[in-house]
C-alpha cells in the first residue's frame, strides 16, 4: 500500500472547484469540501449537512451548506496573504485518506522574507458535530500578524441564498451564528471556541455576513505560532436546544485539547478500515484508488441517525439538489451491507420510513401503491422537476421525464431490502415495514400493467429506463425484469410471514387481502413479458424498436456535437434516435440475473452494448465490469474498474447536464468499485445462504485479501488466480 496521502503541488486556480471534491472530509453528518480557510464563496466552500434542506422561491429545493467556521487568514505587516488572490512562492494539499484529515502548506514571498501558513483540518468521525483545525503561522523576518478567524454567513448556494436571517453574536470567549431558513425556519447553530499556543491583543468584530476574531501579536522570525479551531454544527432538527448543545460540544472540545480529539478521530477510523480495508499484491495504483474510493463512502455514512440515505453527490455540495436516487440501493448498499451492516439498514430504513410520500406519488399519478421519488427528499418528497436540463442553444429548460417514467426505482428498493435479508439473515427490516414496502411496490407495477387482446402476456410501456438518453419506450428490459422481480418477492415474504408470524399476518390481512394479492402477483411474474434473446445474434433488445434505431459508433456521434455541453437525450437529443445509450441497461440486468443466462448470452450482449454505450453516468463503468469478469474477462474489466474507481480521484467525471453543474463527488462510483473487487474480481457470492467466492483477477494481480460481515460474523478471504480461503473470524460487534 502507498502512504495513504493523495497530493496537489503547486497553486492551480482553475482546480479550486474539483479539489472541492478531491480533498472532501466528512463524518457522514457533516461533509467539508477541500477548499481553503481563506475561501469566500466564490471559491466554493461548503459544509454540507445531511437530511436538511430549504428553497427559496421557484428554484429548486436543495440541502443547507452551514455557516463557515473555518474561515481564517492572515496579515502580515499590514498586508492580507490569501489564495487566490495572493499567490504564493509554494503550495502543496495533502489528504490523509485513512484518517480524514487534509492538509495545506503554503509559503509567500512578503519581500522581506517568507512567511509560511500551515493547517490540517479533520471533521470528527467520533463526534458526528464536530470540525476541528491546526492553524500554524512561521516567517523568515520578525513582524506584526493579524489572524482574521470566525464564521463567515455568507455561504455558497447554488439556488439560494437560503438564510433570511443571520444571528450573529458573541459570549463567554465564544463566537456563534444562527442562520434561520426561508421556506421552513429551519434553524441551523454554528459555534466556534479557539485555543493558542501565543498570546495577542484580541478584538469580535462583525463584518456583514461575518463574525470574526482579530488575533494581533509580534512575531518573531522562525517561530511557530499555532493556534487551534474547534466548530460545531447542529440545527434544530437535530434538537430543540441546538445552541445549547453546539456550545457545549466545543467547550468540551476545548477542555480536552486538540491532540486528544484527533487521537480518538484516527482511531475511529483505524476500527473502520480495520474492516473495510482492501489489500492488492500486484497493483500499488489499483489499491490506492479502491481504497480512496472507500474512503469516501466512509465519509457519507448516515451513523448519527437510525433513518436517513445518501445523496447522489454524497455530502460535497448542492448537486443533483441533494437528493437520494437508486444510486444508493444499486451501488452503493454492498459495500456497506459487506462491512457495517448497521449502516446498510439506516439506509433501507430511510426507504421505509419514506413509504408514505411513495404512496402519495403513484396517487397523483392516478395508481395504486408505491411509486419511489426519483430525487426523494425528506419524506419521500420527489425533488426532480419537470424541467431537469437547460437547452445550451435556446437557452430554455427542456421538458424530461425522470421523474414520470423512470418507474424502476421502487424495484431498487425491494432489491436493497432483499438483498439486506439475504446477506444479514435478519428478518427485522421485514417486520418493520419492511414488507408494506414490497407489497407497495407489487400493488404498483401490477396497477401499471397492459394486456393486449391478442397476447397471454403483460407489458409495462411508457417507460425510462437506466439509459435515460431513451425517454417513453415499452418494454425496457431492465424495468421488466425488476418488476417481476418485485412480484415474485412479494409472493415470496407474503407467504413467509402466513407461516412465521401470526400477529404481523393478522396486521397485513387488515390492511390487504392477502389471497388476491398472492395470486395477482404470481400470475404477474408468470406473465410479464421478458425481452429474450434473438435466435441468432442472442441479443437482448433494450426496449420495443431499438434494433430499427440508428446504429451509428459512439465516435461518430460525438463529431455532430454542436456545443461539448448539449445534452444527449431528450426529445431532440443527437443520441435519442441512435443505438447509443447513455449507461449499463441490459448489461445491469444481465449482472444482477447473470444465472438465468448461458455464458454466450452474456459475453455477446456485453460484445454488442459496450460499444454502444458513452458512459455517460458514473453508474455505469462498474455494471460492465462486473459482467465481463462473469464473462471470464478480467482484463477487459479492469479499465473499467479503474474508471469507477479513479472517478474523483482524477476528477474526470461529467460536471454539466446541458447547463446544469452536476459536479461533486460520486458515491456510486466509488461503490461501483467495491463492487467490481469483491463481487466481480473476487468472484464473492451466495450459494445455497453460503459464502463463496470465484476469483478471477486480472493478469497483473497477484492477490486479494480483504473481510466481510456475513450473517453477523467476519469473514478474512484470501483469494489469488483461481484459488480461495474463506477464514470466519468470529462473531461482528457493531
Amino acid at each position: 500500500m502507498k502512504d495513504w496521502i493523495i497530493w496537489e503541488n503547486g497553486f492551480h486556480i482553475e482546480n479550486i472547484s474539483q479539489n472541492g471534491n478531491k480533498f472532501l472530509v466528512g463524518n457522514g453528518y457533516l461533509g467539508i469540501r477541500g477548499t481553503l480557510p481563506e475561501y469566500e464563496k466564490s471559491e466554493f466552500p461548503a459544509i454540507n449537512l445531511a437530511g436538511i434542506y430549504d428553497q427559496v422561491g421557484v428554484a429548486w429545493r436543495e440541502p443547507l451548506n452551514a455557516p463557515n467556521g473555518l474561515y481564517t487568514y492572515i496579515e502580515f505587516n499590514n498586508k492580507p496573504y490569501r489564495l487566490p488572490g495572493d499567490l504564493p512562492l509554494n503550495h502543496r494539499m495533502a489528504l490523509d485518506y485513512r484518517h480524514g484529515i487534509l492538509y495545506r502548506d503554503t509559503v509567500w514571498d512578503s519581500g522581506d522574507g517568507k512567511i509560511k501558513v500551515k493547517s490540517e483540518r479533520f471533521a470528527s468521525l467520533e463526534e458526528k458535530h464536530l470540525i476541528a483545525m491546526k492553524y500554524s503561522i512561521c516567517s523568515d523576518v520578525d513582524g506584526e500578524v493579524r489572524i482574521h478567524t470566525g464564521i463567515d454567513g455568507d455561504v455558497w448556494d447554488i439556488n439560494g441564498p437560503h438564510y433570511d436571517e443571520l444571528i450573529l453574536s458573541d459570549s463567554d470567549q465564544l463566537i456563534q451564528a444562527v442562520g434561520i431558513t426561508h421556506k421552513n425556519k429551519d434553524k441551523v447553530g454554528v459555534c466556534e471556541a479557539y485555543d493558542a499556543s501565543f498570546s495577542s491583543q484580541k478584538q469580535i468584530i462583525t463584518l456583514g455576513r461575518k463574525i470574526l476574531r482579530v488575533l494581533s501579536f509580534h512575531a518573531k522570525a522562525g517561530v511557530n505560532y499555532d493556534f487551534y479551531k474547534y466548530i460545531s454544527v447542529y440545527t434544530s432538527k437535530d434538537c430543540l436546544n441546538y445552541i445549547d448543545n453546539a456550545i457545549e460540544l466545543v467547550k468540551k472540545a476545548k477542555e480536552e485539547g486538540y491532540e486528544t480529539i484527533i487521537e480518538s478521530h484516527i482511531a475511529e477510523w483505524e476500527t473502520k478500515w480495520s474492516i473495510s480495508e482492501v489489500i492488492i499484491d500486484g497493483d500499488d495504483s489499483a489499491m490506492e484508488a479502491l481504497n480512496y474510493s472507500i474512503y469516501h463512502l466512509h465519509c457519507i455514512a448516515p451513523r448519527h441517525t437510525d433513518s436517513l440515505s445518501i445523496a447522489a453527490r454524497g455530502l460535497s455540495g448542492q448537486m443533483y439538489k441533494g437528493a437520494v436516487f437508486w444510486d444508493t440501493e444499486m451501488f452503493m448498499l454492498d459495500f456497506f451491507l459487506f462491512t457495517e451492516p448497521t449502516v446498510a439498514k439506516t439506509l433501507l430504513k430511510y426507504r421505509i420510513d419514506t413509504l408514505e410520500g411513495a404512496k402519495r406519488k403513484a396517487q397523483s399519478y392516478g395508481y395504486q401503491g408505491a411509486f419511489y421519488a426519483w430525487e426523494s427528499q425528506e419524506g419521500g418528497y420527489d425533488a426532480c422537476s419537470d424541467y431537469n436540463v437547460i437547452d445550451v442553444f435556446t437557452k430554455r429548460p427542456m421538458r424530461t421525464y425522470f421523474k414520470d417514467k423512470q418507474i424502476h426505482i421502487s424495484s431498487a428498493i425491494v432489491y436493497g431490502i432483499m438483498r439486506y435479508v439475504n446477506y444479514t439473515g435478519n428478518l427485522d427490516l421485514l417486520a418493520d415495514g419492511g414488507i408494506e414496502v414490497i407489497i407497495e411496490c407489487a400493488r404498483f407495477y401490477y396497477d401499471l400493467l397492459l394486456k393486449k387482446v391478442d397476447k397471454d402476456r403483460y407489458e409495462l410501456n411508457d417507460v425510462i429506463g437506466p439509459d435515460e438518453y431513451h425517454e417513453r419506450v415499452n418494454n425496457n428490459a431492465y424495468t421488466n425484469r425488476m418488476a417481476k422481480y418485485t412480484f415474485e418477492c412479494a409472493a415470496h415474504v407474503i407467504k413467509m410471514y402466513r407461516h412465521m408470524n401470526k400477529d404481523l399476518d393478522d396486521k397485513l390481512s387488515a390492511q390487504y387481502n392477502m389471497t388476491v394479492l398472492l395470486e395477482r402477483f404470481e400470475d404477474a411474474a408468470l406473465k410479464l413479458y421478458i425481452p429474450q434473446p434473438e435466435d441468432t445474434s442472442k441479443i437482448i433488445r433494450q426496449f420495443d424498436g431499438y434494433e430499427q434505431l440508428e446504429d451509428v459508433s459512439l465516435k461518430e456521434l460525438k463529431g455532430r456535437l454542436l456545443d461539448e455541453k448539449e445534452y444527449w437525450g431528450g426529445a431532440y437529443g443527437l443520441a435519442s434516435h441512435t443505438k447509443i445509450i447513455k449507461q449499463a441497461d441490459v448489461v445491469t440486468m444481465l449482472n444482477i440475473f447473470s444465472g438465468e443466462y448461458s455464458d454466450e448470452i452474456l459475453l455477446k450482449n456485453w460484445e454488442y452494448y459496450e460499444p454502444r454505450t458513452e458512459h455517460g453516468s458514473s453508474l455505469s463503468a462498474c455494471m460492465y465490469a462486473m459482467l465481463a469478469c462473469k464473462c471470464n474477462m478480467p482484463d477487459k474489466a479492469y479499465p473499467l474498474f479503474i474508471k469507477s474507481a479513479s472517478t474523483d480521484l482524477v476528477q474526470k467525471g461529467k460536471q454539466w447536464a446541458g447547463l446544469i453543474y452536476i459536479g461533486g463527488t460520486h458515491p456510486a462510483s466509488s461503490g461501483g468499485a467495491y463492487m467490481t473487487a469483491v463481487e466481480g474480481f473476487a468472484g464473492i457470492c451466495l450459494e445455497d445462504g453460503k459464502l463463496k467466492a470465484y476469483p478471477n483477477l486480472p493478469r497483473h494481480w497477484n492477490s486479494m485479501i480483504f473481510k466481510i460481515i456475513y450473517r453477523g460474523d467476519i469473514y478474512k478471504i484470501e483469494v489469488t488466480k483461481k484459488l480461495a480461503k474463506i477464514s470466519n473470524l468470529g462473531k461482528y460487534k457493531a
